[in-house]
């Protein structure tokens, strides 16, 4: 899995920063691309990167502002020209499915492919045999929602010896076992699957937290998560300004991470009043709460192998 951050700041953009959105890329585990809100100009930052649209199966939005939002359109209707026919479902608040349809329609707007609409509220909005994704409500000016992204185990490695030992041949058998199915020997003889595979292995948790103040369903999301990925609009000088707009800073956000026990922070949504010599500052300061902190910048891509962040 591996997180690559195609807009990172907030309001609107710089010349450093685009506006928010994030792909998760699921490669290896499932063929495809999940992005996490798409503020304008998006489907343009996708063009500087080996992201292909028609591998994006699903976009989850966090909430309606236009920064997270404005580049959806365009990046629906481009995903047509470049070959998507696959279903493409979109998570998001009330309003998202009328907003897009009605866009869509007004601007005579042909897609290729159809979209499911998802309209988010609290709990499980998506579960399959490989993920299980959870949403809560944050603590933002308009409804806004955290994700968070749970693997499903991972099946254990097969014990290809202690297989063999037992009498199992080379082929589909050694298939089912792996895959968690008992067999039956040409002799009669039953081969347990639990008895030549290795315990299974916990999958990866990501939480992506859309704007929001300092809040007790933030950690909620973040719980012992792998990753978490938070808004850092605010620093410590301007605590005072965070809340009134519904926004964190970013000490706030590594508290969120520090009493959810998770193992890595990425700060993101950064405010254009942070210049460049800026981000040292912010990123020492997080860091006195939460070590394992980090700032994504356009383009930053950090790659989950194992539970190790590289």
């Amino acid at each position: 899995m591996e997180l690559h951050f195609l807009g990172t700041g907030a309001g609107m953009p710089s010349k450093e920063r685009n506006t928010s959105a994030i792909a998760m890329k699921l490669l290896e585990e499932r063929g495809t691309i999940w992005l996490f809100d798409c503020g304008e100009a998006t489907q343009h930052q996708i063009l500087h990167t080996t992201i292909k649209p028609r591998k994006i199966e699903k976009i989850f939005i966090t909430h309606l502002h236009g920064d997270h939002v404005f580049g959806l359109p365009g990046l629906l209707s481009s995903r047509s020209f470049l070959g998507g026919e696959d279903t493409l479902t979109v998570y998001g608040p009330k309003g998202l499915q009328s907003w897009v349809e009605a866009t869509l329609a007004l601007t005579g707007t042909h897609l290729t492919y159809p979209i499911a609409y998802v309209e988010v509220t609290e709990g499980i909005v998506f579960e399959d045999e490989q993920f299980i994704v959870h949403a809560k409500l944050l603590a933002h000016v308009i409804p806004c929602f955290g994700y968070r992204i749970e693997q499903k185990p991972l099946l254990g490695e097969l014990l290809m010896e202690k297989a063999l030992a037992l009498g199992v041949p080379k082929g589909p058998l050694l298939g089912k076992l792996k895959q968690g199915q008992d067999i039956v020997l040409e002799t009669g003889e039953i081969i347990y699957s639990t008895d030549v595979t290795a315990p299974a292995k916990d999958g990866f948790v990501v939480t992506i937290l859309g704007d929001t103040k300092y809040c007790d369903n933030a950690i909620r999301l973040a719980e012992r998560a792998d990753i978490v990925v938070h808004e850092a609009t605010f620093d410590a000088e301007t605590t005072h300004l965070a809340a009134s707009y519904g926004h964190a800073t970013n000490i706030e956000a590594a508290t969120v991470a520090q009493k959810a026990n998770a193992k890595n922070l990425i700060l993101n949504h950064i405010s254009a009043r942070f210049l460049a010599h800026d981000i040292t500052k912010l990123l020492q300061q997080a860091r006195v709460v939460f070590p394992a902190t980090y700032i994504a910048s356009d383009g930053a891509q950090f790659e989950l192998k194992g539970k190790e962040l590289l």
